[in-house]
Formats: C-alpha cells, structure tokens, sequence
C-alpha cells in the first residue's frame, strides 16, 4: 500500500543525514545527564523519561512504516511529544546543555507529528 503524502513532505534522502545528526545530538545529551551522576533523583528521572520517548520514537517506526497505520502513528507521536516535553524538563534541570541538545529533536518530532497528521489526512 503506498500513502498519499502532503507537498511538504522531504525527499528521502534527507532522512537519514538529519536522523543521524539528531541521534548523535540525543546520545551526547544523554551521556551529558548520565555524566552528572546516576544516583541523583533528577538524573535519574531524566533518564528514565529518555528512555520511554525512545521506545516510544521506535514504537511510532513501527506503527507508522511497519504497520503503515497512520492514526495509531499520530496517536503514538503525540504521546512521543509530550514524553518529549517532559524530557527535555528534567534534562534542563539537570543540564541546561543537555536539554538544548533535544530542541532540534522536538523541533523535527514536531514536524513529524505535522506530516503525519496531513498523511492520515489525505489517506
């Protein structure tokens, strides 16, 4: 089954450069928190909520590409979003570095949530 996309959607090849940087920046951030010391109540909350908008971020691969189920993708993006949200909270509690690190991500996890909103949309 092949998804009707929006005019705004990138060319593909742009994925991969753009995910590779966001995760690089993701992995620097979380290792910035870890540094500060596991055994802090902040970090350890940090991490934890890093952890589950992780699983979620592969969930919403799942659901969206594997699946090819659009709603159930916005519906698992949004919560993505919010997990995000709260991340990005607890990092800047922890390290004001480390959750600048994350603004691209949300950035891009917002225009994800657009794209996929407009696909659910147009199919």
């Amino acid at each position: 089954m092949t998804l009707n996309k929006p005019s705004f959607n990138p060319p593909n090849w742009i994925f991969a450069p753009v995910w590779s940087a966001l995760y690089i920046m993701m992995g620097i951030s979380a290792g910035w928190v870890w540094a500060k010391g596991f055994h802090h109540k902040w970090v350890k909350t940090g991490l934890y909520h890093f952890g589950f908008q992780l699983l979620l971020n592969g969930l919403w691969s799942i659901v969206f590409f594997g699946l090819k189920q659009p709603f159930y993708g916005l519906l698992v993006i949004m919560v993505l979003l919010v997990v995000l949200f709260l991340t990005i909270k607890w990092f800047n509690v922890v390290s004001k570095f480390a959750a600048i690190l994350l603004i691209p991500y949300l950035l891009w996890v917002c225009f994800a949530t657009a794209l996929n909103y407009k696909i659910w949309e147009l199919n």
